[in-house]
């Protein structure tokens, strides 16, 4: 039996989006990331090893990312996304030529320190959303939250396939499975 994989629908990462405070330095990076993940649907090695050398911030705003086995590929960005990693940059230019995302001691946040963040955030959201506490949401959630709002949004599965990485379709379809959402219209339209 396959595992489902856990994802926020669109409208809880919207919630989640909102949390961080963007005025200070360490929020403006929190929110930069959280975009970044859920934009790209990157997975979070690769999010915490961009450098600005792989992102062009301007139309056609998208970011180079470093995937498994060493094969890279490229995503556009949101123009909040871009916007968001800029004003982060602002803040510190002499980390140009180094990672964008650091901790507040200025060392290469690492993905335990974005899982603290992801559930500072989410803790906050639970206000809002009570049935948060009873989910295993993971910084890895904002991967399939992203492949899963691809699919309602009527993306072909080879495209979101290129969009994640993924070497088969077959990985790519088990979203398909996972999307409680799509089964409801399936069934309502039945």
């Amino acid at each position: 039996r396959p595992v489902l994989a856990a994802y926020l629908e669109p409208e809880e990462v919207r919630l989640l989006l909102a949390k961080p405070d963007a005025s200070s330095p360490s929020g403006l990076r929190d929110l930069a990331l959280l975009l970044l993940l859920y934009n790209t649907g990157a997975r979070v090695g690769e999010a915490l090893a961009v450098r600005p050398d792989d992102m062009c911030l301007v139309p056609p705003r998208h970011v180079r990312l470093h995937g498994k086995g060493g094969k890279d590929r490229i995503c556009p960005l949101w123009k909040e996304t871009a916007g968001a990693i800029d004003r982060l940059l602002g803040f510190n230019p002499a980390q140009s030529a180094s990672l964008v995302f650091r901790n507040a001691r200025g060392e290469p946040l690492s993905r335990d320190g974005v899982s603290y963040l992801l559930g500072k955030y989410l803790r906050l959201c639970r206000a809002e959303i009570p049935t948060l506490a009873q989910r295993r949401i993971t910084p890895h959630s904002l991967r399939h939250s992203c492949a899963v709002a691809l699919l309602q949004a009527g993306v072909d599965l080879t495209v979101i396939r290129d969009y994640l990485g993924h070497a088969s379709v077959a990985t790519t379809s088990r979203y398909v499975a996972t999307n409680l959402n799509m089964k409801r219209t399936a069934l309502e339209a039945f």
